[in-house]
């Protein structure tokens, strides 16, 4: 079992995404939380940059980016905690796991830790920077996979955004969408086998998709 990072074991996403919406709120774009997740989770930065523009009618300021990245990184040293119900659900899982994200292995360890989920994935932790593509490229799961001398069609990944999703659908394994800020829709299109809100209810999903 594959699972990304940010937003799925740790309440990261919903910090984040609070932190670039004030950014954009005081540039004099009203955008709220709900808009950041219909419109921006799951694109690169330089996709984010560019729909800004069209937002702003103008390039947003050169330090955009860097504000963004230096703000986020103090709110989720502060804030970051795990994704509610997926302590229990880790217990309730028995088949091994791992972590397959777009972030760096630093992030992922630094996330985890102030999570209390590190133990658990300690030494199973995969980064797109090891690879030659990130996400929506299969290539991180695929690394993932062979790592763990599992092949991709028994391996089920567990994504919040459309970028992961078509990753792990690209590497031909059974992909759960995890839609607990994510618009559903957004997931389905991007070719989610099943679709979940709440992380309690992934062990039974698990469970009838083994039998």
């Amino acid at each position: 079992m594959i699972f990304d990072c940010d937003g799925v074991l740790v309440d990261s996403e919903r910090i984040t995404n609070r932190v670039f919406a004030e950014l954009l709120n005081e540039l004099g774009l009203s955008v709220t939380l709900e808009d950041m997740f219909e419109h921006f989770v799951g694109s690169s930065m330089a996709d984010c940059l560019v729909k800004i523009a069209g937002m702003l009618g103008r390039p947003p300021p050169p330090d955009l980016a860097a504000a963004y990245w230096s703000r986020s990184a103090a709110v989720l040293d502060r804030e970051v905690g795990p994704v509610p119900g997926v302590a229990d659900a880790l217990a309730r899982i028995a088949i091994p796991w791992c972590v397959a994200s777009n972030g760096a292995r630093d992030k992922m360890r630094l996330t985890l830790d102030r999570s209390g989920l590190l133990p658990r994935f300690d030494g199973r932790l995969f980064s797109a920077r090891d690879v030659a593509r990130p996400k929506p490229a299969p290539d991180v799961f695929l690394h993932a996979a062979a790592s763990c001398g599992v092949v991709p069609r028994d391996c089920v990944v567990v994504e919040d955004s459309p970028t992961g999703v078509a990753g792990g659908v690209a590497a031909g394994m059974t992909v759960f969408g995890f839609a607990a800020m994510t618009p559903a829709h957004r997931l389905r299109s991007a070719g989610a086998h099943r679709v979940f809100e709440q992380m309690s209810d992934l062990p039974q999903l698990l469970a009838a998709h083994a039998g």
